[in-house]
């Protein structure tokens, strides 16, 4: 009898293993960028002579994450943007930003971000993400500090996940020359994706 019972134990014990298996992976995937919903944003803010913020954004960009529920390391993402689509609600700021001062858009229609590693954090979805950000023609590597806002199915018959990203970058580290003085020389991203897993 006792040994009937340990073997129902361990039975159950695979059986619930196995299942939290199943749970924990079945929100892995590949997931593209809702671009046709346009639930996504990269928003940007910089300093204004140091008396306010100067807010803008980026209407048109595209990319895919992977995500891997198992094993978060291996995640990864890419993002391409138009660097033309960008808007501060200003046309000729707009205008200016386009410019050779600063994304210089004719040379540089596009900027990209491709990750190489991805470092979890203490709770699922939290994460450090490294990678190359190509902006201006220059590249470097940035690191976004990342944070899964959810996941699960949609009203279409789909399965969404959702990540919001913070970075900040310095001006200069882009070869944007136009000096905009020293509150100025870093602006703040945050980006916001929601992908269809694939």
């Amino acid at each position: 009898m006792k040994a009937s019972i340990r073997n129902l134990m361990a039975a159950s014990l695979v059986s619930l293993s196995l299942t939290a298996g199943v749970q924990a992976s079945e929100h892995s995937g590949t997931y593209a960028f809702d671009v046709e919903g346009q639930h996504q944003f990269i928003i940007f803010k910089i300093s204004h002579l140091g008396y306010s913020w100067l807010y803008g954004r980026f209407n048109e960009f595209d990319g895919q994450f992977s995500y891997n529920a198992d094993n978060p390391a291996e995640s990864s993402v890419s993002v391409t943007v138009d660097t033309a689509s960008v808007d501060s609600n200003h046309a000729e700021r707009d205008k200016h930003l386009r410019s050779d001062d600063f994304l210089y858009v004719d040379e540089h229609p596009e900027a990209s971000f491709q990750s190489k590693r991805v470092i979890p954090g203490d709770s699922e979805g939290e994460a450090r993400i490294v990678g190359d950000l190509t902006l201006r023609g220059v590249t470097r590597e940035v690191t976004l500090d990342v944070n899964m806002i959810g996941h699960g199915k949609d009203p279409w018959g789909g399965y969404r996940m959702g990540f919001e990203a913070e970075a900040q970058l310095r001006l200069d580290d882009f070869g944007i020359p136009k000096d905009l003085g020293p509150a100025s020389e870093t602006v703040d991203l945050i980006i916001s994706v929601e992908g269809i897993r694939q």
